[in-house]
């Protein structure tokens, strides 16, 4: 999406959401007052997730009808199962707990014990889009990177993940793979900034990350010479037609990248898996859940509440100075439709993301 339809989009929103503000407060305003709202985060405090979901809480209050206390808890463990699962399992399905978290297609779509409940079984309360990175260690390379097409002379470099099914390490273990760059994945980390503290002590030297988090935790990283961007991942078509970011100067999209070294675009088993991962993981990367059969009344209130924190100025304009651009909001509409789309995954793609689950865990 480029920066003028992102803008009129936004605008849309916020127009629709002031829209709904008056009647909604109108209809639930005691849905939520005097009680406590508990956002759980999948993941470990100091990634991407935990920082997103913190600066949206205190945006997030105010659109709630009732402003009620809401407290962030992380809840990491399983590559966030155990708090998707908690939510499902044992929450109590009052609006009193929701999870706002990086989701995992591939917990679903290969049938893993992981996650105990299909995604579209949970009630949608909202989402967000994502636009994955690929960076790593200029030393990785003997005599240092000087542009991301030198990856190509790395050998047994290591990227580093929280489990075998973190996607954010398949991305990055697949986007080596394509290229036909040697390496190996460790995992057994915290989350995300765990991750990134290995990158930092030379541990792994390839991560990959959201762009608002390699904009702000990883800047420093980057512009020290540490560190270089590789590519950023963009979904093609069946055509092999993709969007490339005007926003994202600093790096190439990952199929540029690929035809630099390779003389043209990228085919095969690994590519087709990581486009499908690319397609959809950047869809939606961060998705609100609330436990089924929680009461129309409390999910109304929720989601009026995400879609109008979305929209809302002040929160646009603080993350866009926090992250060099706004993050895109994924409506109940298009977030039911996307967890649906799960059951269409070819059996080539998903025998291809077992083998990969598989080389990762060894």
């Amino acid at each position: 999406m480029n920066s003028i339809h992102r803008a009129l989009v936004a605008s849309s929103v916020t127009c629709f959401a002031a829209g709904l503000a008056a009647p909604a407060h109108a209809q639930s305003s005691d849905v939520y007052a005097g009680k406590t709202l508990t956002v759980l985060v999948g993941l470990a405090a100091g990634g991407s997730a935990d920082t997103l979901v913190r600066a949206f809480v205190p945006h997030l209050k105010r659109h709630i009808p009732g402003d009620p206390n809401i407290v962030v808890q992380n809840m990491p463990g399983a590559g966030g199962m155990i708090a998707f699962n908690y939510v499902y399992e044992k929450a109590a399905p009052d609006g009193s707990t929701i999870i706002f978290s990086l989701w995992d297609p591939l917990a679903q779509a290969l049938g893993g014990q992981g996650l105990r409940a299909r995604y579209d079984q949970y009630e949608y309360l909202g989402g967000i889009s994502d636009l994955r990175v690929n960076y790593m260690r200029v030393d990785a390379v003997p005599g240092g990177m000087k542009t991301p097409a030198d990856v190509m002379k790395a050998k047994d470099i290591a990227v580093g993940a929280y489990a075998s099914t973190d996607v954010a390490g398949i991305l990055a273990h697949l986007s080596l793979k394509t290229l036909g760059v040697p390496h190996k994945v460790v995992t057994g980390y915290r989350g995300g900034a765990d991750v990134f503290l290995a990158l930092q002590r030379g541990e792994v030297h390839v991560h990959n990350t959201s762009l608002p988090t390699y904009r702000t935790r990883s800047k420093a990283f980057i512009t020290s010479g540490e560190g270089i961007g590789l590519s950023y991942l963009t979904p093609s078509d069946e055509k092999g037609e993709f969007t490339r970011r005007a926003d994202v100067t600093d790096m190439p999209a990952f199929q540029d990248l690929y035809k630099d070294v390779h003389g043209k675009l990228p085919s095969g088993p690994s590519w087709e898996a990581l486009n499908w991962m690319v397609q959809q993981f950047g869809e939606i990367a961060y998705v609100g859940l609330a436990p089924p059969k929680t009461p129309e009344p409390a999910l109304a209130a929720l989601r009026k509440g995400i879609e109008a924190t979305m929209a809302d100025p002040q929160f646009v304009e603080e993350s866009t100075k926090r992250n060099g651009l706004p993050f895109e909001y994924v409506s109940v509409k298009d977030g039911q439709r996307i967890f649906k789309a799960l059951s269409n995954v070819s059996p080539n793609v998903l025998g291809t993301l077992r083998e990969t689950l598989g080389s990762m865990s060894k």
